[in-house]
């Protein structure tokens, strides 16, 4: 009898719920003719007192129109809004924390706190009073619901940059891409120390990681059919040179070099952002992408003499130089200014695959989680985090693999005498001549293999480093 009822109930919820929805086709439908365009959304729900831009319209009807006629018939208009009704409902689940189907303003101001944003009570007042119809001062499933109709919101940040336009209170834009702090964080300084916690866990990993760094160096540059080298033996073979100390050699200035390239890329970023941004709305997928990527070149350029100084002190015997600065001037000795900048032009074409893939797997993967596991929050946790970008980094690895291995063979190809010039696309033709496809990606084994352990070192540090800091978990 109860599963009886409960599937009666459901069916009544179901059927309501079409009604409701073709109701609102048929208001929304001005020129009757069955599907609805720009022009209709934009007519119908400004009669309807919800007035929304063209881009947001545009994002409507891209998002639900699957034959891709450029409008959305009744079967389109549904399927898209109990999609976007599901990441809705997701959001009223995380904010609201007492769980008693309604949202008051302490709630609002617990969970904007929690995204590292502060506002005072009267604010989130205000807030609510642009959302209440029944002047009761909390917000239920239906007035949630029916405020966010048809505006395309997906999760909690860009909702609380929509709620900014109706109430204009400062949101730092710190939600989606890393490195972003809120007005308040840059204020009391905080920002300076996420920067510090982030050195340091890099500075811990690529140290703990460092004989792998060193082994994938080496297989890169030496490894060929004729001289194939297993991790084993790579290792037995660095030990038998130089003896355990060896395995290190390199970390030193890769280490050093993550202060100078994480400041400019820091500082570039923030820049690049203002010119390509506005402050009414978050940074979109390709301008991350273009921010990201040309933040990532300056950085690059700035350092690079750096990293053709850590290819050669990975690479060096035993004896062959006192220390960094000894190598650098005996570079500039034998090869001149040039020598710092070999391999150039690979590294900066490789910032493009590795930031565009990185960027679209993470997001995909966030969002597949968010359609198929998220029931109760929108938060997935610290393990799915580290997965999906684990994930996402590795995929990036993967497609410019090929482009950094070659950077390394041109950053090293000097230090071997009697080594003719080689280009970019010499150097190409040459690995595929003589070894094929394969070739290309020698050395990505122990390049794997250090992954996880970075990730995961990396993480446990910058946590213990906030903490230590007296940084706030955002």
């Amino acid at each position: 009898g109860g599963s009886a009822g409960s599937c009666g109930r459901s069916l009544c919820e179901a059927s309501e719920q079409d009604r409701r929805l073709r109701a609102l086709f048929q208001k929304l439908d001005v020129n009757r003719d069955g599907a609805l365009c720009i022009h209709d959304l934009a007519v119908g729900l400004g009669r309807l007192g919800l007035h929304r831009t063209e881009l947001d319209l545009r994002k409507i009807v891209k998002a639900g129109d699957k034959d891709l006629d450029g409008q959305l018939d009744f079967e389109e208009f549904v399927h898209y809004l109990q999609d976007h009704e599901k990441k809705l409902r997701l959001v009223f689940k995380s904010l609201d924390k007492k769980n008693d189907g309604c949202i008051d303003a302490q709630e609002i101001v617990q969970s904007l706190r929690d995204l590292g944003v502060k506002i005072s009570e009267q604010q989130a007042e205000k807030i609510l009073k642009s959302m209440d119809k029944n002047g009761t001062m909390t917000i239920d499933w239906n007035e949630w619901r029916d405020y966010h109709l048809l505006h395309p919101v997906e999760n909690i940040p860009e909702i609380i940059l929509y709620w900014k336009h109706s109430t204009i209170f400062d949101v730092g834009e710190n939600l989606t891409v890393p490195d972003e702090f809120t007005v308040e964080e840059r204020q009391t300084g905080m920002w300076w120390r996420h920067l510090v916690a982030g050195g340091g866990a890099g500075a811990v990993s690529r140290t703990c990681t460092a004989p792998l760094d060193r082994l994938k160096v080496l297989m890169q540059v030496h490894a060929s059919r004729s001289n194939n080298m297993c991790i084993i033996g790579g290792f037995t073979q660095m030990i038998r040179e130089g003896g355990p100390r060896s395995l290190w050699r390199g970390n030193g200035i890769n280490v050093l070099k993550i202060a100078p390239e994480s400041a400019i890329k820091f500082m570039a970023y923030e820049q690049i952002k203002r010119f390509i941004g506005t402050d009414q709305e978050m940074l979109r997928i390709h301008e991350r992408l273009l921010a990201g990527s040309l933040a990532g070149a300056i950085a690059q350029s700035s350092i690079y003499p750096m990293e053709v100084l850590k290819t050669r002190m990975a690479l060096r015997k035993t004896g062959q130089y006192s220390g960094m600065l000894d190598c650098a001037k005996n570079i500039l000795a034998k090869e001149g200014m040039a020598a710092f900048y070999k391999g150039y032009i690979p590294n900066m074409l490789g910032i493009i695959p590795y930031a565009g893939i990185d960027l679209a797997v993470y997001e995909t993967l966030k969002n597949t989680w968010l359609q198929r596991y998220a029931v109760n929050s929108a938060d997935p946790g610290v393990f799915v985090l580290l997965a999906c970008g684990t994930i996402s980094s590795t995929c990036g690895q993967l497609a410019s693999y090929p482009l950094a291995l070659v950077r390394t063979r041109m950053q090293a190809q000097a230090s071997v005498e009697g080594a003719p010039e080689v280009t970019m696309r010499g150097l190409f033709k040459h690995i595929l001549k003589t070894e094929g496809a394969f070739g290309l990606y020698r050395g990505l084994a122990p390049n794997f293999m250090k992954v996880i352990p970075a990730v995961s070192i990396s993480y446990v540090v910058y946590e213990n480093l906030k903490m230590t800091l007296g940084v706030d978990s955002r």
